[in-house]
């Protein structure tokens, strides 16, 4: 059997580039990690890094090797999650999905009353946009489908997506934000060819589903947004409209608390829309936590937070 340690050294040199570097962050000796990674070697029977100029570089082999060792780690660390629940008592990690505008608006309450309900469970909430290349998988999980057409979506069409029931939350509209100032702000709604030629703060360094919707709608009415900065999220990019550098478009939940100098107008373009879903692990449905937290994600989702009473309320304040 590998060594995890192997594994874990292994994965720092290629991840850092050099046999040097990764010593340095792991605070071993050069030496060391470089019988970490014969030893690995030996143990795999692969030739996993090879001479280039004055260093080294992974093989095809070891590019694969550190993949895959990056999700064994992971299952590692899981396990070690496990066992310390175990001896402390719990009744096990709760582990959420979810991206950052519904951690945003609904985790802190929906996390509150299931912390309360249940004080022996862990509660782990992982951010999508930030997931990278984890493989721990949640219990439960709220995402943006990839399309808002459900019949492009066979596997949320069918309820059922590897291990996983899949179920829609809610559908929602965008909403433009723009200076208080602006003359789109007296608008009750607005259409995307409105904003063709307006500057546009970019607001998803993640270029998600989220992004591709506008930028594809944006496309079908002939234009391309000219983004004028980009923001790493919503709420970077609210301040950005709020000193008048551009207006940024984003669905509805995404508004939630918007600052001073800013309004939201609602986009009227109906194929601008994004639906939500849940997909929850078949085998931990019955789990009372995880059927609790479906149930306050799923009451979340019908109440919306940003609702359109709430748009015009910012409006009256802002006149």
């Amino acid at each position: 059997m590998v060594d995890p340690q192997r594994l874990r050294v292994f994965r720092a040199v290629v991840q850092a580039g050099s046999i040097n570097r990764a010593a340095e962050r792991l605070g071993y000796t050069p030496s060391a990690v470089s019988q970490h990674v014969s030893a690995l070697q030996r143990e795999t029977g692969l030739a996993l890094i090879e001479r280039h100029g004055r260093g080294i570089r992974p093989t095809a082999a070891g590019l694969a090797v550190a993949d895959r060792a990056t999700r064994v780690l992971d299952q590692l660390a899981d396990f070690d999650l496990l066992a310390d629940d175990l001896r402390s008592g719990r009744r096990g990690t709760l582990r959420v999905g979810c991206f950052m505008s519904a951690n945003r608006a609904w985790m802190p309450s929906v996390l509150r009353a299931v912390g309360d309900e249940f004080p022996d469970v862990r509660l782990e909430v992982d951010l999508l946009e930030l997931r990278g290349r984890r493989s721990v998988d949640p219990d439960l999980e709220v995402y943006v489908a990839e399309s808002v057409h459900p019949d492009r979506d066979p596997a949320a069409a069918d309820g059922h997506a590897d291990g996983y029931d899949l179920e829609e939350l809610r559908t929602e509209d965008y909403l433009a934000v723009v200076p208080h100032t602006h003359a789109l702000a007296a608008h009750t709604s607005v259409a995307l060819t409105e904003l063709a030629d307006e500057p546009w703060v970019d607001n998803d360094h993640a270029r998600g589903p989220c992004r591709e919707i506008v930028i594809t709608a944006c496309a079908e009415r002939g234009f391309v947004p000219r983004f004028r900065v980009a923001a790493p999220d919503y709420a970077s990019a609210f301040d950005f409209v709020a000193e008048g550098l551009g207006v940024t478009v984003v669905p509805r939940l995404g508004a939630y608390r918007l600052p001073p100098g800013v309004l939201a107008v609602p986009v009227h373009d109906a194929d601008v829309r994004r639906r939500v879903m849940l997909r929850v692990k078949r085998t931990m449905r019955a789990h009372p936590a995880v059927a609790r937290t479906a149930e306050l994600l799923r009451a979340a989702a019908a109440r919306g937070i940003v609702s359109r009473e709430t748009v015009a309320a910012q409006r009256r304040d802002a006149s």
